[in-house]
């Protein structure tokens, strides 16, 4: 329920989300820098007419900005190219993890969810990446046979994914540790700028490393970049063997290590990138360095550095549990679309456009529209809500 007192948090918040910064807030408000800081700080407040601008300007409906939400403890953020992405970039994910975390959990009212499912393993198994990747293949099931989906097999066991154009060309992907009211959610965002399936069965596999091997020993905001480069390795290893346990592929790929014309043969079956599939055939001992150096240098020939064969023709995976969530609430008469916006609004304190939630969703723009008739009254204030 809203305070009605104006949230400068909020405002911040706000602010950050739409990557503006202070002075190119105060520049569009027409007020000055200090006052910005005044009014984030809670030292003063806008006036209504401020507040319209503001709403204009940040997209965010009139209570957003005089809700305190949810109290939500933030654990690490792993964003795959951290040392080539700046902190504003970082700082503009942020929330919206938070965002999406809470209409999970708000949905979770109505919708029976998989609760997190991973094995326990212990701190020394941890060092030992070949060893953990079984422990999880044996956990979910899934023996020694390629995983097809991986966005799919983190949604079945408990992970929230979801797929945003990020615009920024050095954010791929990035997970992160969200606790409401006790309850733990590990939240997955991968870029949508970039349509391969093959980088986002590896990408996938990717952040969930992070959750198994750094989540939450690790202070992300403290590594040196040499550690840093060290966990994304290690992501990177976890990945790769996740997605090509060690025995079957060597038993596969064992057959014409050397010929590039089978790794995409390989790369049909196993569903991993060919240049991957190298990688990990030399890390294996499969392949020399000589006859490794020989297969990258094939591949720039090739120009599969860019673009490799299948990458155009295999479909692009999303992520549907909270989509098809959604779904099940509107289609099935539990909720309409306005009473979604609502009960986020009213209930967690999180009031957001139909837009913006759509697009956090995954769902089609416009499908959480509530139809009104001729007969409704539109009440003009309602219009900046």
């Amino acid at each position: 329920m809203s305070n009605y007192k104006f949230n400068g948090k909020r405002l911040r918040e706000g602010r950050i989300y739409r990557g503006i910064s202070i002075t190119e807030l105060a520049d569009r408000l027409d007020v000055s820098k200090q006052m910005i800081s005044k009014y984030e700080n809670g030292k003063s407040s806008p006036s209504f007419e401020a507040v319209l601008k503001l709403i204009d300007i940040l997209k965010f409906p009139k209570d957003y900005f005089y809700q305190t939400g949810l109290e939500i403890k933030t654990g690490n953020t792993y964003f795959k190219s951290l040392l080539s992405t700046g902190k504003k970039e970082r700082e503009m994910q942020y929330d919206r993890v938070k965002y999406l975390t809470v209409m999970r959990y708000f949905m979770e009212e109505f919708i029976d969810f998989p609760e997190m499912n991973l094995p326990v393993i212990d701190e020394e198994s941890l060092t030992n990446i070949e060893e953990v990747t079984m422990l999880i293949r044996e956990h979910w099931g899934l023996g020694d046979k390629p995983i097809n989906n991986m966005v799919r097999l983190l949604e079945e066991n408990g992970f929230v994914v979801t797929t945003l154009e990020t615009n920024i060309n050095t954010i791929d992907a990035f997970g992160s540790n969200q606790e409401i009211e006790d309850k733990n959610y590990y939240s997955i965002v991968l870029g949508n700028d970039k349509k391969s399936y093959y980088r986002r069965q590896f990408t996938a596999a990717h952040e969930l490393a992070h959750k198994i091997l750094h989540d939450p020993e690790i202070e992300i905001e403290e590594i040196t970049k040499g550690e840093f480069r060290k966990i994304e390795e290690e992501a990177n290893e976890f990945a790769s063997a996740l997605l090509l346990p060690r025995e079957a592929f060597i038993k596969d790929v064992s057959l014409h290590p050397n010929e590039l014309n089978y790794y995409k043969f390989l790369k049909k079956k196993w569903c991993v990138s060919i240049s991957a599939m190298v990688v990990r055939a030399h890390r294996l001992g499969v392949i020399s360095s000589n006859q490794y150096s020989y297969l990258q240098r094939q591949i720039s020939q090739n120009g599969w550095r860019t673009i490799e064969p299948f990458d155009k023709t295999k479909q692009l995976e999303e992520p549907i549990a909270l989509r098809q969530a959604v779904e099940l609430l509107i289609e099935n008469d539990i909720l309409t679309g306005k009473e979604f916006l609502d009960g986020l609004s009213s209930k967690y304190e999180l009031s957001l456009f139909r837009e913006e939630v759509e697009t956090l969703l995954g769902l089609e723009k416009g499908y959480l529209k509530t139809e009104t008739t001729t007969e409704n009254i539109i009440n003009f204030s309602d219009l900046k809500k």
